[in-house]
C-alpha cells in the first residue's frame, strides 16, 4: 500500500458531488481483492508453518502495492475518463487471474503469477505512457516503468528456479519494490516524484483506506459464513461462528475509534502530509494482514471448536490480533505522536495467554483473545467519553 498516498492534492477522481467517497467503479474493482484475500487465507490455512506465513505475507505485499498504485494512478488522472476506466477494469480482471494463481504461486502456477504480476505494472504504465498526453505522464509512468523492467528478472528468475530460492529471491523483488515506492521510483534521466506528487487529498486518502480495511474485513466474514454453511450445523460451531464474527466487529470499532476517524484532520494538519500519508498505507497494511490471521483463524475454529488446540493453531489466533493491535498502535502514532496504552495492555495480554493456549479448546482460545479485544473496545469508549482527542502528528509544528 506504500502508493496509496500517491497522487495529487487536486486529485480528479473523486467526484464533485463527494470529493472524498470512492467511485463505484472504485467498489466494484475492490471486489476482486475480496477474492484475493479469500485465496491468502485459504492458503495459509492450508500450510500452517513459518515458512506459509512468509509465503503468504510476501504474497499479500504484492496485491496491495497493485491495489494502492491503480488507486493512485486513477485519482491523479481522473476516474471520470473512459482511458483511466479501461486500465482500472483491465487491472481488475487481471488482478482476479493473480488470485487464481495465487495458490500455487510457490508450485506449477509460479510463472503464472510472476508473469501476471509484472504484466500488470508494465502493461499500465506502458499503456498511459503511450495513451495519455499529460505533461507529467512521461515522469510518472516513466519511473514506474524503467524500475519494473529492471525487477522483471528477478520475479520470472524465482518462479523458474523455484524452492526456497524462489521465496528469497521474490522477498527481495517486493523488497525493493516498496522501497523504491517509499523514495517516489527515483530513476536516472527522470528524477524521483516531488513528495506533493504523491499522495491523495486526505479525505480521500482516508476513505480509501478505511475500504481497504473493509475488503478485508468482508473477506474474513465471507470465510467465517462459508466454514459453517460448508459443515455440519451444531451448536459448538455456531458459538464459534458468533465468537469470530464478534472479534471482526471489534476489530473494527478499535479501527475507526477514533484514529481511523481522525486519520483525514491529521493528514490537514501534517506538515509533511505525503510521509503522513505512506505512513498510514504501512500501518494499515499490518492491520489488514491481522484481520486476514482472524480469517485463518475462522477457517480452523468454525471446522473444529472443540479439541485439542495445536501450537500452530495458537499462535495464529493470538497472533491475529496482536498483529492488528501492533498496525493500530502505529496508527495511534500517526495520529496522535503516542501510542495508547490499551493497545500495548492489549498485547501483554495476548502474550500471557500463549502458555495456556494449547491447554484450551480452539474455541476457548478464540473467545479469550476476543474478550481482549473487547476490553480494549470498552477502554477506548471510556477514554472517549472522558478526553476528547486532537490529531498531533508527530512532525507537525
Amino acid at each position: 500500500m506504500a502508493m496509496a498516498a500517491g497522487g495529487d492534492a487536486g486529485a480528479a477522481g473523486a467526484t464533485a458531488e463527494s470529493p472524498g467517497r470512492p467511485a463505484f467503479l472504485e467498489l466494484f474493482f475492490d471486489l476482486a481483492y475480496v477474492f484475493a484475500l479469500i485465496t491468502l487465507v485459504d492458503t495459509f490455512a492450508g500450510n500452517l508453518t513459518w515458512t506459509g506465513l512468509a509465503g503468504t505475507l510476501l504474497l499479500l505485499f504484492p496485491f496491495s502495492l497493485v491495489w494502492a498504485i491503480t488507486t493512485w494512478a486513477a485519482d491523479l488522472l481522473g476516474l471520470s475518463r473512459p482511458l483511466v476506466q479501461v486500465q482500472f477494469i483491465a487491472v481488475a480482471a487481471a488482478s482476479l487471474l493473480l488470485a487464481a494463481a495465487a495458490p500455487e504461486a510457490y508450485g506449477e502456477r509460479a510463472l503464472l503469477f510472476a508473469v501476471t504480476y509484472l504484466a500488470i505494472h508494465l502493461g499500465s504504465s506502458s499503456y498511459y505512457l503511450l495513451l495519455d498526453r499529460s505533461p507529467s505522464e512521461p515522469g510518472r509512468s516513466g519511473r514506474i516503468l524503467s524500475w519494473y523492467a529492471v525487477l522483471a528478472g528477478g520475479w520470472v528468475a524465482g518462479a523458474l528456479i523455484g524452492g526456497p530460492a524462489q521465496l528469497a529471491i521474490w522477498g527481495t523483488a517486493i523488497s525493493v519494490e516498496y522501497a523504491g515506492a517509499w523514495l517516489g521510483w527515483p530513476t536516472p534521466g527522470l528524477g524521483r516524484a516531488h513528495p506533493r506528487q504523491w499522495r491523495l487529498v486526505g479525505e480521500r486518502v482516508a476513505e480509501r483506506y478505511r475500504q481497504f480495511v473493509i475488503i478485508a474485513l468482508g473477506a474474513a466474514i465471507f470465510i467465517t459464513g462459508t466454514m459453517f454453511s460448508l459443515n455440519e450445523h451444531t451448536v459448538d460451531r455456531a458459538a464459534a461462528l458468533l465468537v469470530v464474527f464478534t472479534g471482526l466487529v471489534l476489530m473494527w470499532r478499535v479501527y475507526i475509534y477514533r484514529a481511523g476517524e481522525l486519520l483525514t484532520e491529521a493528514i490537514a494538519r501534517s506538515t509533511h502530509p505525503s510521509r503522513l500519508t505512506q505512513s498510514a498505507a504501512v500501518t494499515h497494511l499490518i492491520m489488514v494482514a491481522g484481520i486476514i490471521g482472524v480469517a485463518v483463524t475462522a477457517h480452523l475454529v468454525v471446522v473444529r471448536p472443540l479439541g485439542p488446540t495445536p501450537p500452530s493453531w495458537a499462535a495464529v489466533i493470538l497472533g491475529a490480533p496482536a498483529l492488528f493491535l501492533v498496525g493500530r498502535g502505529l496508527l495511534d502514532y500517526t495520529v496522535f505522536a503516542r501510542v495508547s496504552r490499551s493497545r500495548l495492555v492489549g498485547l501483554a495480554l495476548l502474550a500471557a495467554l500463549a502458555p495456556v493456549a494449547t491447554r484450551l479448546p480452539p474455541i476457548g482460545v478464540t473467545a479469550l483473545a476476543m474478550t481482549v479485544l473487547l476490553l480494549i473496545a470498552g477502554a477506548n469508549l471510556m477514554s472517549t467519553r472522558h478526553h476528547a482527542r486532537v490529531p498531533t502528528p508527530p512532525e507537525a509544528d
